[in-house]
């Protein structure tokens, strides 16, 4: 007897139990040619279905994919079909419908070389960046750094209150890249903060400034308490005169103030006034386009009557320039007499049920998004921003 086995004919193979190696039974015998959703088998059992059906292994006693490895290694590999290098000789043939391998590949693996292709020449690093600052005028440098703003160290200059390396600045146009060497009073500059901005509920009956030569308290002496420890110096955005209440921004960024306080920048501040006498609605729409007081003109302002009690009336008023008093001229101007006013809004930014004497934080995101949101004003020649300082005293 012969020790092969002969040859039989193809015919419908025996179901079988095995599981796949994937643990499921997807591809197993009992799987039709086309399962789920009319897609064709994939895998061994594919191959299988194939191969008997072409008739390739006919005579041979097992397919090629059940032997056992041993067995395949017998056989020797023809060159021109020897895997290229990285490969072993033993991988499984590549399945129907698989992408081919790029030329380079191709030509490797019909010479026989087994060499892999080369590897691209990693991309070339980014320059460094430059370090050095970009050249900017002292005033706007110091308003950075939370000294005061640019009108308040341009005046800080004139007083020869600011000096460079030990020789004193005589003119704001002093052009730097940095604060090295500065000093303010004889102290050097710290380097500058990230921007912090808060919400100050500003009780009536303190001043709006730094101190006061009459001895009279300012909003300093509220915030002594009201702000957290190791918070930096902080500047009012805009003012509010010592009889108005309610919301007053403070930060550190003088830049950021002086943004906030230009009226080409367009941020609304929002009032509620409390008034005594007569008015009436059509009378507050008038102001939407204006109105011209003592040869002070007031721009847009969008006034609503509330609520009225007798001749007891609310009013709310939002506008965008803030000029001094101007709220209490434009109502004493239309005969009302003002006995209570306080700011609510200023931009995005509301008081809300916050205590009186109190301050809070604004989120520093919700400070980053709001900066970004801003229109920045535009610049003329000789910078004309100077004339607008008495825009910084509202209500």
């Amino acid at each position: 007897m012969s020790d092969k086995n002969p040859p039989r004919r193809p015919g419908p193979k025996k179901p079988s139990n095995r599981k796949s190696g994937f643990g499921d039974e997807r591809n197993s015998a009992k799987s039709t040619d086309k399962p789920r959703g009319g897609k064709p088998l994939w895998g061994d059992k594919a191959r299988a279905k194939a191969a008997s059906k072409s008739g390739e292994n006919a005579g041979s006693s097992r397919a090629p994919w059940e032997k056992t490895p041993t067995e395949r290694r017998d056989k020797p590999v023809p060159a021109q079909s020897k895997p290229y290098a990285g490969k072993s000789e033993n991988a499984r043939p590549a399945r129907a419908g698989a992408r081919p391998a790029p030329a380079p590949a191709r030509a490797a693996a019909a010479s026989g070389r087994g060499k892999p292709a080369e590897a691209a020449p990693p991309p070339p690093a980014p320059p460094a960046p430059h370090i050095d600052g970009k050249q900017e005028r002292i005033a706007k440098l110091l308003a950075r750094a939370g000294v005061a703003s640019r009108r308040e160290i341009e005046r800080m200059i004139e007083d020869r209150r600011i000096a460079l390396d030990g020789v004193v600045l005589e003119t704001p146009a002093t052009i730097l890249t940095s604060l090295r060497g500065v000093t303010v009073d004889g102290q050097p500059v710290a380097a500058p903060e990230r921007t912090r901005l808060f919400r100050f509920h500003k009780p009536s009956g303190l001043l709006t400034a730094e101190r006061d030569p009459a001895g009279r308290p300012t909003i300093y002496t509220a915030l002594r308490n009201a702000l957290p420890q190791g918070a930096p110096r902080l500047m009012p955005i805009g003012r509010l005169d010592l009889n108005t209440e309610g919301l007053l921004l403070m930060t550190n960024d003088g830049e950021l103030k002086r943004l906030l306080e230009l009226p080409a920048t367009g941020v609304p501040r929002t009032y509620r006034a409390r008034t005594f006498g007569d008015i009436s609605q059509a009378q507050l729409e008038e102001l939407i386009h204006g109105i011209t007081i003592e040869g002070v003109h007031y721009g847009r302002i969008d006034a609503n009557l509330e609520r009225r009690t007798g001749r007891n009336q609310w009013i709310e008023l939002t506008l965008t320039e803030g000029k001094n008093r101007e709220v209490r001229r434009v109502l004493e101007h239309l005969g009302l007499a003002v006995s209570r006013l306080m700011r609510t809004y200023y931009g995005p930014f509301m008081l809300e049920d916050l205590p009186r004497g109190a301050a809070v934080e604004v989120h520093p995101e919700d400070v980053a998004r709001f900066r970004n949101s801003l229109r920045p004003p535009r610049s003329r020649a000789g910078d004309t921003t100077a004339k607008n300082d008495t825009n910084d005293k509202e209500a």
